[in-house]
């Protein structure tokens, strides 16, 4: 019998919080999606099972006898040549999840939501209790994210004990996808990224990140949300330390906002209609980050004690990763 079950254990944050439970002792059943790669499981002394977050009586199941659940399955794209996938994961994936696990009487849930279904605060800092505003620039992962957080609130207020975290942009070792915030690195590593605009977000360490996910289940209350982001950033102050810790030129032509949302809008229509490949960017992902979309961790480090390890140290973790990890894995 499991003491935690993990959804989405082998995804860049799903492993590392598997990492930590591990190191306090505790057995771990990994739910694996159907196809999909587990190799940052490789060499864990965990349960492995293979099922789809949409099937109620399979994850019944799977959920059968423990009491923690921690449901990080998601699709964090924000591209697909089908978008299908992301809302039946996102949101009836945790529909069905937190069903099931109501039925299976798991006692505690620990619901992985994002920063992105938090709203903006111009010129500030957004917090928790900062109502989502961002409907005419978010992209389908956007609002699939708000949507299903909503879902998992309503099971907390209708009595089951669901607390829900928020990441940042999370950084660091174990990115295989990459997710699109691990392309930022690899774009500046590649010198593919020439220039910057206008915009700046909210980083994490991928390791801070999941102690948070712990803390959380630990010490979160029943219904609340906790902003798991450490470091507010504009993309030129980043992309200028990726570069200086890589020991790369740091990209140094300031791109006006017009010029790279019409790039995004061409390479999105591109995509759909001819390559049926994924863009360097879309339309709407580029009209969120052009703005300065930056959070507050107040709650987060005052009620669960949020770790915060410095930027250049998660940087420098991340180049590491691609530069050997992740590219050792690709020649393979």
């Amino acid at each position: 019998m499991a003491d935690v079950v993990v959804t989405g254990a082998a995804g860049f944050i799903g492993c590392a919080v598997v990492r930590l439970l591990l190191e306090q002792g505790r057995s771990v059943r990994c739910i694996l999606e159907p196809g999909g790669d587990a190799s940052n499981l490789e060499g864990l002394d965990v349960e492995r099972v293979v099922c789809d977050v949409c099937e109620f009586e399979a994850m019944r199941k799977a959920l059968d006898g423990s009491p923690t659940l921690y449901h990080l399955a998601a699709i964090y794209k924000t591209w697909l040549d089908d978008e299908a996938p992301i809302w039946r994961v996102n949101i009836e994936g945790t529909t069905a999840t937190l069903l099931a696990a109501r039925a299976a009487g798991v006692k505690r849930v620990v619901y992985t939501s994002s920063i992105a279904a938090i709203g903006w605060k111009e010129g500030g800092l957004a917090s928790e209790a900062t109502t989502f505003n961002l409907f005419d620039i978010a992209n389908p992962y956007i609002q699939s994210k708000w949507l299903s957080e909503r879902v998992a609130l309503n099971f907390a207020a209708a009595g089951m004990d669901v607390v829900v975290v928020n990441p940042a942009f999370p950084f660091g070792p174990g990115d295989v996808a990459p997710t699109p915030t691990g392309n930022i690195v690899r774009g500046v590593l590649s010198r593919q990224v020439r220039g910057w605009g206008s915009g700046g977000f909210c980083a994490i360490d991928v390791e801070d990140c999941a102690r948070g996910h712990l803390l959380a289940e630990e010490r979160g209350v029943r219904g609340e949300r906790y902003i798991l982001g450490n470091h507010n950033v504009t993309y030129r102050d980043f992309f200028a330390l990726v570069a200086e810790v890589a020991g790369v030129p740091a990209p140094t032509l300031p791109i006006p906002n017009a010029v790279t949302a019409g790039v995004a809008y061409a390479a999105e229509k591109w995509a759909d209609h001819i390559s049926r490949k994924e863009p360097i960017g879309t339309y709407k992902s580029v009209k969120y980050a052009q703005r300065e979309i930056f959070f507050s961790n107040e709650k987060a480090r005052r009620d669960l004690g949020l770790p915060t390890r410095p930027l250049e140290e998660t940087v420098a973790r991340a180049v590491a990763w691609f530069r050997d990890g992740f590219e050792a894995r690709a020649r393979s």
